[in-house]
């Protein structure tokens, strides 16, 4: 209480009320400090110490509009609460004015964990990370963030947070780093899995899961990039792999295309009449366009898989809606092409495998999603 009245003289001192903390804000702090079941420690960046205040002011920002140049995109647009902090509706998302963006959107919960982020590993930190997007003309469109920072200073309920946070008026620096710090509480762990091996409950796996987690570690060989620890599972090595998925897209040039023309329906045009109206697309070589090694062409970031089942659709282009179609890929051994990884090949696993796989990769989804829905969604957002 005494801290609320503390922010309350302050925004009084700037004409209006600063973000201030809440119960949901210290919940997310001690989440972060003491991770869910399953999850490593988290390191938290020297100069950008977690405080409630800075988490309650970074989750306004997530879900900000306003912070697109035309007041229509937010981060929250393309990291839905309710889907898992990913996008489900659409293979790629749109961003301002209709503009689509290459990748799938991924989801942003244990994201605080990544070594690197976005698709082909450009970003280093959270931080940096959360920095692309708000220029990106695809995205959040503005011209700069000076332009940028400008409106966000003219936001009167924004008068007096970033002060209180930072001990100065907003700047680009600051209002990554309380994105950021927003995003390192989006931490779920506490899955039906961790209860069953980290947790030796051995009632929390169903029996369907426990055979699928067998094929996982043995047989399908999924562990060999899509790792598990003995006391934590990130389910990932945080390394880059060509399976072939879109390595042979841009060599092909069939007279008709398959479509998403609405969330879930699909029609068949022809690629002339297509293209005529549409904006031309980048080929997208995955990792190489980070390293430029040739080795690194359509090599993607192997994601983690906790709460997979809530992240549809999948692989890095949303080319993939089920997860029985993810593991009927892997079983055909991939898209073969020149670079395919070598881990790759045909696994022979029968349909009813195929099942247990999927079980076990439902079985994945944390016990706090719901809370980490509803903390989200609590935020107050000013109007443009």
């Amino acid at each position: 209480m005494r801290r609320q009245f503390a922010l309350l003289v302050l925004g009084l001192a700037f004409g209006s009320v600063p973000v201030w903390a809440d119960e949901a804000d210290d919940a997310a702090l001690r989440r972060a400090l003491a991770p869910p079941l399953g999850l490593p420690p988290l390191a938290i960046p020297a100069d950008n110490p977690m405080i409630a205040e800075k988490i309650a002011l970074g989750r306004k920002l997530f879900f900000d509009r306003r912070l697109s140049i035309n007041g229509t995109i937010s981060c929250a647009m393309c990291h839905v609460p309710e889907q898992g902090y990913a996008q489900n509706e659409l293979a790629t998302p749109v961003g301002i004015e209709g503009r689509t963006v290459r990748r799938n959107a991924p989801t942003v919960v244990n994201a605080a964990y990544g070594k690197t982020l976005f698709r082909d590993g450009r970003a280093a930190s959270l931080e940096q990370q959360a920095l692309e997007p708000l220029t990106d003309p695809k995205e959040m469109g503005n011209p700069s963030h000076d332009h940028l920072i400008a409106r966000v200073r003219a936001f009167p309920d924004y008068a007096g947070s970033f002060e209180h946070v930072f001990g100065r008026a907003a700047d680009i620096t600051a209002l990554v780093q309380a994105t950021a710090a927003w995003q390192r509480t989006l931490l779920s762990g506490d899955s039906p899995f961790d209860r069953w091996r980290y947790g030796k409950d051995g009632a929390a796996l169903s029996t369907a899961a426990a055979r699928g987690f067998r094929l996982f570690a043995g047989k399908a060989g999924c562990v060999g990039c899509h790792a598990i620890g003995d006391d934590h599972a990130l389910f990932t090595d945080h390394d880059f792999h060509n399976t072939g998925i879109g390595a042979e897209r841009g060599r092909e040039s069939p007279a008709d295309l398959r479509v998403e023309i609405a969330p879930g329906t699909f029609a068949t045009v022809k690629r002339k009449a297509l293209q005529a109206v549409s904006e031309p697309t980048k080929p997208d070589l995955g990792r190489f366009e980070v390293t430029r090694a040739p080795a690194d062409r359509w090599a993607y970031k192997t994601p983690g898989l906790r709460n997979v089942a809530l992240t549809a659709p999948y692989m890095h282009d949303g080319s993939m809606a089920t997860l029985v179609e993810v593991v009927q890929f892997y079983n055909r051994g991939g898209q073969s092409n020149p670079g395919l990884d070598a881990r790759l090949r045909p696994l022979d696993l029968a349909e009813s495998e195929i099942a247990d796989l999927v079980a076990f990769l439902e079985s994945l989804t944390g016990a706090n999603i719901a809370d980490l829905v509803r903390d989200g969604r609590s935020v107050a957002i000013g109007n443009p």
